[in-house]
């Protein structure tokens, strides 16, 4: 592979050895793409079973599939429903093997474009927090839209530095996944255009940088947490070697033993692979240094626990390169619950909420929606737009894009529902929805276009909003009005299908 750099290539057959012609003839072969259910989407568990696509299971990663890149299912309508996320299958075993499970308190530091974060979310089920962060504005747009798509009540999505979040979320979360920025070598396949930018001195700065991060997000995690680390690079600098600096600097950390809790077969057939402790003592470009490659103390006995992180290899498994770890803290977890958020005192948002959910919501929708799926969501409003928040906590001074559930905008005397909203709602909430079917209809309405009630499938209900579905699953709003359907899709999402 002569577009790969040459030191990249010698440092890789010097881990390698034996398997290094493997890893190489890997370049060559077609990627697989994933695509990943989203559980918040109920009847999005019958997709494999539906003969759309011909989907087969990631194995590490329940849930999610391979699929035949011809079928191109990130065109299909259920994708705008927010029915699946595409995500690449090794980065899938992130979330997987960070233990997530509903009313957790969770934090992705470094989440978008959101393919982790919406996995977590899958996880939660709804029940308790999942802050999602990311530092750089645009990329933390495009976080806040697949929050939505999917979705997702009981998200917080913010644009913050680690700093200003440690400040304000000192020892707070069950859970913090750090899915660091890394010198991307185990993406070289699907991003080409990354293979310039690699070098040796880049692979040290992304390392320091990491570390920086960890430091961070230790101080967010409570006690008894876990702190889930991981990376898209093969560079034993920024995977064995930082969870060595980080478990020398961070005596209340312990590393979990992932190959023995996943079980020898599981590993074997999978072709997941356990971390090398040896390499914990490489420098950037694969030598050993003056010091034994490491920075600082480490006992022998660290360095053994590293062989309980997990690699993911182009040349074992069918996907690209990952590297996770799950280091565990030590002391109980505190028995302290997130106070529920205070009642909204606007009177007037409270009135023109509830005649909305009366008009335009069955008994039903207007449970799930104001009570929340559990106890402590509550309502706050921003200048005039209402979201259902997840709990009580201080976001003032904070960059937030996305405070949990945007339910809509207070106009002159109504409520306009948002595009959240209805993402976050089924048909059985709505008082009036109108199925298109997968077809024309479908494409016309993703397309922004005005639809005929004759031109959908069914259509329950008469004058007022109505809640499109595409499939069984909402994709927006509608009205309708003397048999036909204004669309309300909003403009920046429509695209020709």
């Amino acid at each position: 592979m002569d577009h790969l750099p040459e030191e990249f290539r010698q440092r890789m057959e010097r881990m390698l050895g034996a398997e290094y012609g493997d890893f190489l003839a890997s370049y060559e072969r077609p990627r697989r793409g994933g695509l990943r259910l989203n559980a918040l989407k109920q009847g999005s568990d019958r997709l494999p079973e539906s003969g759309l696509f011909h989907l087969s299971p990631v194995a590490w990663a329940p849930g999610g599939f391979y699929y035949d890149p011809a079928e191109r299912p990130g065109k299909h309508p259920f994708h705008e429903c927010g029915v699946y996320y595409m995500q690449e299958p090794s980065a899938m075993a992130v979330a997987a093997l960070s233990g997530v499970k509903p009313g957790m308190r969770v934090l992705d530091l470094c989440a978008a474009p959101g393919g982790k974060s919406t996995h977590l979310a899958s996880m939660l089920g709804g029940e308790g927090l999942l802050v999602s962060n990311e530092i750089h504005p645009a990329r933390a747009k495009i976080l806040s839209q697949n929050i939505e798509r999917m979705g997702i009540a009981n998200a917080v999505v913010t644009n913050e530095t680690p700093e200003r979040l440690k400040d304000r979320f000192a020892l707070f979360f069950d859970t913090v996944v750090v899915d660091a920025p890394c010198s991307g070598e185990g993406m070289f396949m699907k991003e080409p255009e990354a293979i310039p930018n690699w070098s040796p001195a880049n692979v040290e700065l992304c390392a320091e940088r990491q570390l920086a991060i960890l430091d961070r997000a230790a101080e967010m995690t409570a006690p008894g947490g876990t702190l889930v680390y991981s990376t898209c690079t093969f560079a034993p600098l920024e995977d064995e070697r930082n969870c060595a600096v980080f478990l020398a600097e961070h005596p209340e950390f312990e590393i979990a033993d992932l190959p023995a809790e996943l079980g020898a077969p599981f590993m074997e057939s999978t072709g997941l692979a356990a971390g090398v402790p040896e390499w914990a003592c490489l420098n950037a470009d694969g030598s050993e240094g003056p010091d034994g490659g490491m920075a600082g103390p480490t006992g022998s006995s660290t360095l053994r626990s590293l062989q309980g992180c997990i690699r993911l290899w182009p040349h074992r498994l069918e996907g690209e390169g990952h590297f996770a770890a799950v280091f565990r803290k030590r002391g109980e977890p505190f028995a302290t619950r997130i106070p529920a958020a205070p009642p909204l005192r606007d009177k007037e948002a409270l009135r023109l909420l509830t005649e909305f959910c009366e008009e335009e919501l069955t008994e039903y929708g207007r449970r799930r929606l104001l009570a929340g799926e559990k106890a402590g969501a509550g309502l706050s409003l921003f200048g005039n737009e209402l979201y259902r928040v997840p709990y009580s906590f201080d976001l003032k001074g904070l960059k937030v894009l996305r405070a949990g559930l945007h339910l809509g905008t207070l106009k002159k005397n109504r409520f306009e529902p948002s595009h959240s909203l209805a993402l976050y709602l089924s048909a059985r909430d709505a008082a009036r929805s109108a199925e298109t079917g997968c077809g024309n209809a479908a494409s016309a309405y993703l397309r922004g276009e005005s639809l005929q009630v004759s031109d959908c499938v069914n259509v329950t209900g008469g004058k007022g909003w109505c809640l499109i579905t595409i499939g069984g699953f909402s994709a927006g709003w509608g009205k309708i009005s003397s048999g036909q359907i204004k669309n309300h899709y909003p403009k920046g999402l429509r695209r020709a299908h």
